[in-house]
């Protein structure tokens, strides 16, 4: 609609006469998105972008839809046609619209979700739930459902979890095969790595080509998972690729990584022509390899001479269970097409920082580097997690949503920024050692129990000191990404193993309610949240590795690589009080040993591998048929002598073993609320909340009564709406951000401003410079009509009378 109407002269006059057009960009403000896909799902049954709403001077919505047309389609009204009829109806019948925008408001503000009494699920829960996954699986082509797919990366987590947890081969054969059906695919990028947004037919050919952030990350931490739960050398390249490709093409020069890069690019004529710059056709391939090397190219890569996409190009696949290929020669092709490829005109890339993908990346790329002996990977993400403390983190553990060339934008965070980064810095604690991560997850998540937590345990989208808006939002239920609910769930269950905290380990099994109500019943939509009940379930495991040099390391690469659902670690020192779960922890007989336990009730330590593995649930076994990378793709070696992986997850028996009372400083925490440890420092901070410094309010808040009224339409823009002056030294939250650690924990005792104290250095006692870099210079500004939608929402939030839908009609008479 963005190319096809609001640029057109004529319609544009027209709107600019009669309304107060307002563009929202969803992923700057994906609260007001929230709410009026909400009203527009709850009064079609459907949803997607790009979303146009028609409200009045008070933000209330009385007419909506999604695509309108610049002309009359098939007995689809025009959008200019739409605009009169509004228009007419606004100066006609106000008294009407009046009533139907009131009855719309009333009948959304009437509900809630209201599932914290039902404790999180439990084994008939989510067995339930794998079998209606069972029943929606696609076993032929991998995935679920029909046209369009799309990468099911939380559900994939929760299979992956289940067999973790139960050892089912069920549940990992559907990831194994979906994993490769992607990778094989055309979503896949065979010659740069990383993932298209989403397939538009069943057989994963042909994608939507937009590559986001969210997926990449999601995809490069599930596929590293695979690899640890299977072995599979298809998986391993996959997430090294992905991997790469983020931290090449996604990386700004602050640290953080952009958004997204487009769909479409000049195709050489001047034109922008979406896929320009990723298909082939075979005069192409010969072009550049020569006819010999074309013919295998053309074989290898499934180019065919009418094409698999458009005017006789095709998308790159991968043969499905082809025969053995010359590694070496298709390592050449590979490199000499991508070679060829980096000369065309490059889509354009939406470089503003999103915090809760930021925080998805970091989780995925301190794994992957982790797992794959990696630590340029690792690094990468401390960057990212290092710009996201000081620029979008304010002094009283307040996020911003966004950020670009190095100014934080206006918009406060909403939920999964909170989820996704407290997720983000607790994995990177478990692979650094560096505990000033789980002190700044800890920051998050008080904000979450005191800003986003309901008087019954639920949970919002928005903190309560948000503008206020039709309805404070609130949605467990997966997107493209976790939903704020689950992500916050999983963060708060880890935070709890990691520290004994009975605050946030209730408040996970109060958010977990939800999933208890909605997993058997919509499982492919609350997948993240099916993922954290299996962790619940399982403990999760905790586990504390003392000690220095080779047989700690490989004691720790041991425990990273188990597949127990969610374990947490901790690593460091015989002493050391890096983190809690390491107090009072000594070494075995004077050498390095690692202790498991699950509630804190622990085993015998051990300094042994093997007892390791078994208690983490790394058990040894064959790989799966299928989960393997197949012959016909060219496979990167494991690390000589390192084992396969896969199999069950055997807990660790209750009842033996030394029970130990949860880590100094947890009881603490329990006996008071979940603001104590910073409550009175930041009621008297001089810093003002930028929330209530600086109110986002729409344009809509400054138009009188008598104005026209407002179409919103939500699409997404590269540019922030707004920003913030980069903080002076001063005032932001220190420039370094390895912390100091008992300073930080003597700051939140005495009740002072804690963040901003902050002293930086490693565990190791090195610093590490954080001065910032160079700003950006302006990129090309770009916005996007969205993807399809139309996934269901909780059942909740679709059951609204029709009546002011009918009502609704009848003013335009469209």
């Amino acid at each position: 609609m963005a190319r096809e109407s609001f640029e057109d002269a004529e319609i544009a006059a027209y709107m600019n006469e009669h309304f107060v057009s307002v563009k929202v960009d969803r992923e700057e403000r994906p609260d007001v998105d929230a709410v009026y896909m909400e009203a527009v799902q709850a009064a079609t049954g459907q949803g997607g972008w790009p979303m146009t709403v028609f409200l009045d001077a008070e933000g209330r919505p009385f007419y909506f839809g999604t695509y309108f047309p610049p002309a009359p389609r098939s007995g689809m009204p025009s959008f200019p046609q739409v605009l009169e009829g509004v228009v007419g109806a606004w100066r006609e019948r106000r008294d009407e619209v009046g009533e139907v925008a009131g009855r719309i408001v009333t009948e959304l503000a009437g509900r809630s979700l209201a599932h914290s009494g039902d404790g999180p699920p439990g084994e008939p829960e989510l067995a339930q739930a794998l079998l209606g996954l069972t029943r929606d699986y696609d076993a032929r082509r991998g995935g679920f459902g029909g046209a369009p797919k799309f990468p099911p990366s939380m559900v994939l987590e929760f299979l992956l979890r289940h067999h973790g947890r139960t050892g089912a081969e069920g549940a990992l054969q559907m990831a194994a095969d979906t994993c490769e059906a992607m990778a094989r695919g055309g979503m896949y990028d065979q010659l740069g790595g990383g993932f298209a947004r989403y397939s538009v037919d069943r057989e994963w050919v042909v994608p939507h080509f937009e590559k986001m952030l969210y997926d990449n990350a999601l995809l490069c931490r599930v596929y590293a998972h695979l690899w640890r739960a299977t072995g599979s050398d298809l998986a391993r390249r996959v997430a090294v690729e992905t991997a790469d490709f983020i931290v090449r093409e996604l990386r700004t020069a602050e640290g953080g990584f952009a958004s997204a890069l487009d769909a479409d690019s000049d195709d050489g004529t001047g034109a922008h022509v979406e896929g320009a710059y990723y298909v082939w056709s075979y005069a192409q391939l010969t072009e550049v390899l020569g006819e010999q090397d074309a013919d295998f190219a053309a074989e290898y890569y499934g180019v065919t001479p009418e094409g698999t996409f458009e005017h006789g190009t095709s998308v790159l696949r991968l043969p499905q269970g082809g025969g053995v290929a010359d590694a070496a020669r298709v390592a050449s092709v590979r490199e000499r097409l991508l070679a060829a490829r980096g000369g065309r005109a490059r889509p354009g890339r939406d470089d503003k920082v999103v915090a809760a993908w930021n925080g998805l990346a970091v989780a995925a790329l301190a794994e992957t580097g982790a797992y794959f002996d990696r630590p340029d990977l690792v690094e990468r993400a401390t960057e990212a997690a290092d710009l996201l403390v000081r620029l979008h983190l304010d002094d009283t553990a307040r996020l911003a949503r966004t950020s670009r060339d190095g100014a934080a934008g206006a918009h406060p965070g909403v939920l999964e920024d909170y989820g996704d980064v407290a997720e983000g810095f607790l994995a990177l604690a478990s692979v650094t050692g560096e505990g000033v991560w789980l002190e700044f997850a800890g920051f998050l998540l008080d904000v979450v129990l005191d800003r986003f937590t309901g008087g019954d345990g639920t949970l919002y989208d928005t903190a309560d000191d948000a503008e206020a808006l039709i309805r404070r939002p609130q949605d467990p239920t997966d997107n493209a990404t976790p939903s704020g609910w689950t992500a916050a769930a999983g963060a708060l269950l880890s935070y709890a193993a990691h520290t004994g905290s009975e605050p946030h380990r209730t408040a996970a099994e109060r958010a977990l309610g939800v999933v208890r109500a909605l997993g058997p019943r919509v499982p492919r939509f609350i997948g993240w949240g099916l993922a954290v009940a299996e962790a619940a379930l399982d403990g999760p495991r905790e586990v504390a590795v003392v000690g220095d040099g080779d047989a700690a390391a490989a004691l720790r690469r041991t425990a990273l690589l188990a597949t127990a659902p969610g374990a947490v670690l901790a690593a460091g020192p015989a002493g050391s009080d890096e983190f809690p779960l390491l107090a009072d922890r000594p070494l075995v007989g004077g050498a390095p040993a690692a202790y498991v336990c699950r509630h804190f009730v622990c085993r015998a330590p051990t300094p042994d591998l093997a007892a390791l593995a078994a208690a983490r649930g790394a058990a040894e076994g064959p790989r799966p048929a299928g989960a393997a990378g197949r012959t016909g793709v060219p496979r990167v070696s494991r690390p000589a002598g390192e084992p396969r992986r896969g199999g069950g997850a055997a807990a660790p028996p209750q009842g033996t073993g030394r029970a130990r009372p949860p880590p100094a400083g947890a009881h603490a925490r329990a006996a008071v609320s979940p603001s104590a440890a910073r409550g009175a420092a930041m009621a008297r901070s001089t810093r003002v909340n930028r929330s209530s410094s600086k109110p986002c309010s729409p344009q809509w808040r400054r138009a009188s009564r008598n104005a026209p009224s407002t179409v919103a339409t939500t699409t997404r823009s590269s540019s922030s709406a707004g920003s913030r002056p980069v903080r002076s030294a001063s005032t932001a939250v220190s420039s370094r951000v390895v912390a100091d650690m008992a300073s930080v924990r003597r700051a939140r005792t005495a009740g002072t401003p804690t963040i901003s104290r902050v002293v930086a250095r490693s565990s190791s006692g090195r610093s590490r410079s954080m001065s910032r870099r160079p700003s950006a210079t302006a990129r090309r500004s770009e916005s996007s009509g969205g993807s399809p939608a139309g996934r269901p929402r909780s059942r909740s939030a679709m059951t609204w009378s029709y009546s002011s839908v009918r009502t609704m009609s009848s003013l335009t008479g469209k």
